[in-house]
């Protein structure tokens, strides 16, 4: 009991640092040794007995883990995003896109610049990043109330692109590793949920800003705000073509190369990026784009990895193991029970991928002995992962809206939440009924 009191106090102190301010590489850590206390671990390996657990080793057994896996796909995703940022390419996408919405359509144009940039194989943050300027600007226009565009950058990037089908992102293929799928697994039933997730989201976001204009809010500006210079874009074509080889390459090579697949793919589009866009990129700006690149992926690695270092502390503890083997013994559905494990230990870990990890070496192959299909499993883990993953000690919820966005947890969670929370538990339901009917 202690055990499971400890594992809640520190999931919940961590989401209250993380609201106040506190960096997750010190947050998450400070948590993660709450949890170990209350389970009466060793602070050091030297203190413990021969196999028993510590705090310091499976802290970092858990965030050493997850670099080693997944570092190279950060990196080049990372570089892939600085390329397509500094050359403009991906500014002109999106461009491209809001032009022929135009500013009365503000919040769908933000969402799909997201979401074909995000589909494409840019990373998350850099989606963001790159997307905020215009997304400040349109709203600005529109007058559409600020605190919803970290809802609306969310929205097109982590909800029905992330995890769907086919997808370079790594909540696609995280379970490729573990249950010899291709990530393009149940493509029909994760078409059919995009499409409910899409319209139900964005339905929802746009009643959201009514009733908020409704009610008298504006657009009002922040001195912090970013000045958009004008510079010459390559043509939109330019800026297509490298999503275009990350997902024909990934495509192509999944079969022979598993998840090595999208290493290559990210490779083959930084290769695509630099060639058709070398002449909107300065020589001297190279370099830069490179040490963004990698500190970019650095710091978005480490982030997730810091809470994946909490859920490899949690794991080991009695309340975990018995809430695991709680949730995978739910009566019912393999499929129900396979979803609620992966979101409940995303929320914990606060990251879909970092959720993932932990939770699938620990169960699928109990639910692949029950006969379920290795296909349906995957699309619900991927859907269901990106559920209760975006809670507010989430890394990427952190920095889209504290660092990128500058808005206070009070004014944009609440819409963050309910696209990315609410709308995914709900097409994670719809799957499991396509699913089960099957």
């Amino acid at each position: 009991m202690l055990s499971l009191f400890g594992l809640l106090l520190g999931l919940v102190l961590l989401i209250y640092l993380t609201m106040r301010g506190v960096e997750l590489l010190i947050a998450a850590p400070l948590c993660a040794l709450l949890v170990a206390i209350a389970s009466g671990f060793p602070l050091f390996p030297q203190g413990a007995a021969e196999g028993a657990p510590n705090f310091t080793t499976a802290y970092m057994d858990g965030f050493v883990g997850f670099v080693k896996t997944w570092f190279f796909m950060f990196l080049l995703g990372s570089v892939f995003g600085k390329v397509m940022e500094a050359s403009g390419a991906a500014d002109s996408v999106a461009r491209w896109i809001v032009t022929r919405l135009g500013a009365q359509h503000a919040i769908g144009a933000v969402v799909l610049s997201c979401a074909v940039l995000t589909y494409g194989g840019v990373s998350l943050f850099v989606v963001a990043f790159s997307v905020y300027p215009m997304a400040l600007s349109l709203f600005r226009t529109a007058n559409i109330p600020r605190r919803f565009i970290p809802a609306s950058l969310a929205f097109g990037s982590v909800t029905f692109t992330m995890t769907s089908a086919g997808s370079p992102e790594i909540q696609n293929w995280i379970p490729t590793k573990y249950l010899g799928t291709t990530p393009y697994a149940a493509w029909e039933v994760s078409l059919v949920v995009a499409l409910f997730m899409a319209g139900i989201g964005y339905f929802w976001l746009t009643r959201m800003v009514r009733r908020a204009t409704a009610a008298g809010e504006q657009f009002e500006t922040n001195p912090s705000d970013p000045i958009v210079e004008e510079r010459e874009l390559p043509a939109v074509w330019r800026g297509v073509v490298p999503l275009f080889f990350v997902l024909v390459v990934s495509f192509l090579l999944h079969a022979t190369l598993k998840e090595s697949a999208l290493i290559v793919a990210l490779g083959a589009g930084v290769v695509a990026g630099l060639v058709l866009n070398a002449r909107f990129i300065r020589r001297a700006q190279l370099a830069d784009v490179a040490s963004a690149g990698a500190l970019g992926a650095l710091i978005a690695i480490a982030n997730t990895a810091a809470v994946v270092g909490f859920g490899g502390v949690a794991k080991l503890t009695a309340g975990f193991q018995a809430s695991v083997d709680f949730m995978t013994h739910l009566p019912g559905p393999p499929l129900v029970g396979a979803a609620v494990a992966v979101s409940v230990i995303a929320g914990l870990t606060g990251s879909a991928s970092g959720g993932q990890t932990i939770a699938l070496p620990l169960f699928a192959s109990h639910y692949l002995s029950l006969g379920v299909s290795a296909d349906a499993l995957h699309r619900v883990v991927a859907i269901s992962s990106g559920a209760l993953d975006t809670l507010p000690h989430n890394g990427y919820v952190v920095t889209t809206i504290r660092s990128i966005c500058r808005e206070p947890y009070s004014g944009a969670y609440p819409a963050f939440a309910a696209l990315t929370v609410i709308v995914p538990a709900l097409g994670t339901v719809l799957a499991i009924l396509i699913l089960g009917l099957r």
